[in-house]
């Protein structure tokens, strides 16, 4: 279970981060924003590091996936994009491969 947190934080760190940095050169928000969306994104490099899995590879492969399915849902939940059938799909193909990187059989 921690791991799944540790990947849902990691990946809200990084969409916000990101996020904060596209309000302040996009849309013409504050410059403060961008600076605590660099901020943020600097606490996301450091959040994956708490994970118990010995692989970096790994790690980061599988937080992919998580970070696509999160991509999706802050596009719905803050954007007002409507996911389809297709961002559903891509999700759980996306979240299938985390589980198998993650925690399939290895000798």
């Amino acid at each position: 279970m921690m791991a799944v947190m540790l990947f849902i934080l990691a990946g809200l760190a990084e969409i916000g981060g990101g996020y904060l940095i596209w309000l302040s050169l996009r849309e013409s928000k504050p410059v403060w924003y961008g600076l605590v969306g660099g901020v943020i994104l600097i606490v996301y490099g450091i959040i994956p590091t708490l994970q118990q899995f010995p692989s970096f590879g790994r790690v980061y492969a599988a937080y992919g996936g998580v970070f696509v399915v999160l991509s999706v849902l802050w596009g719905w939940g803050i954007d007002r994009q409507t996911p389809d059938l297709y961002d559903w799909i891509g999700s759980a193909v996306c979240l299938l491969g985390v589980l198998i990187i993650l925690w399939g059989p290895r000798n």
